[in-house]
């Protein structure tokens, strides 16, 4: 049994390497030979773990949060191997591990998470549905959720900062954020409707949460052939403030603001909007975004 395990090692702040050597002595303890891929950046670690697929591996396993989720679906839905050859595992050590949540993957739980890995690769682990996002910039595979509104732009500033770390940081960025944004005026085309939209955010969901558990499309199913198109419409900051709270437990759900549907394909179009995907900056809209059922073949 070969197993590739992947670690950015600067998950959990700084000790994500350590984490990745007791996930491969964990697996080793457990019978399988391990290549353990650890890079400086995140373009390099991509590199390695190409060069991993490529020499033949049993699994790919990725140790940290959900950007390295991201570049493990990106590596495997992008290989050019038939879907679900190589399946992937995650050790969610990272902030957020909404993926890891949708999957039922302990988190910071080390030993425990393997476990799940190597009993999912004893009996095969489950498909699951992924989604694509492409503009004539750029293509990427995202497990989660794509993010263009408010929510991106707390990302995007969030992510310019080194203080606070973990989710402080998130939390202060959206409350800075909040202070100037306005609703955004969208086009969208779901399924071959077109539609303008004024928004203060539009998600669209493989998974059903974002930042670290709020569930912006909780009623998601990750193997149903859908994404979930998750809108918020236009509020006045009193109301957008109120409402995005709620979103950790569910309990936007029902607001007058918001609209899910279940769709195949989405176009989005709008002004100095950037889009995350897994919390990956992926770039400005307009984006197209379709499901790719049964994509990526995951250990849990």
């Amino acid at each position: 049994m070969n197993i590739a395990v992947a670690v950015n090692p600067r998950a959990s702040f700084g000790r994500g390497l350590h984490a990745g050597n007791e996930v491969a002595a964990y697996f080793r303890a457990a019978g399988a030979d391990v290549l353990l891929l650890c890079e400086d950046s995140y373009d390099a670690l991509a590199a390695s773990v190409e060069k991993a697929l490529a020499s033949g591996v049993d699994a790919l396993v990725m140790v940290g949060g959900d950007g390295m989720v991201h570049l493990g679906v990106n590596a495997l839905a992008g290989s050019g191997m038939p879907f679900g050859a190589v399946p992937l595992g995650i050790v969610p050590t990272g902030t957020g591990n909404d993926m890891a949540r949708a999957l039922e993957v302990p988190a910071h739980d080390i030993p425990g998470a393997c476990a799940a890995v190597l009993a999912a690769l004893a009996t095969g682990g489950r498909m699951i549905d992924a989604g694509r996002a492409s503009s004539d910039r750029t293509s990427r595979w995202f497990a989660g959720v794509v993010s263009a509104g408010f929510d991106a732009a707390v990302n995007e500033r969030a992510n310019a900062w080194r203080w606070p770390r973990g989710k402080a940081r998130y939390h202060l960025a959206m409350l800075r954020e909040l202070a100037s944004f306005r609703a955004i005026n969208y086009t969208v085309t779901a399924d071959g409707g077109t539609w303008r939209q004024g928004a203060m955010l539009i998600s669209v969901a493989n998974g059903q949460s974002i930042g670290g558990g709020m569930k912006v499309t909780p009623d998601a199913v990750l193997d149903d052939g859908y994404l979930d198109l998750f809108i918020v419409g236009p509020l006045s900051r009193t109301g957008l403030l109120k409402v995005f709270p709620r979103v950790f437990s569910g309990g936007h759900l029902g607001h007058p603001a918001v609209h899910i549907r279940r769709v195949r394909k989405v176009e989005l179009s709008a002004d100095n909007v950037v889009a995350y995907a897994d919390g990956e900056r992926i770039g400005p809209l307009p984006l197209t975004i379709e499901v790719v059922p049964g994509a990526i073949r995951v250990l849990a």
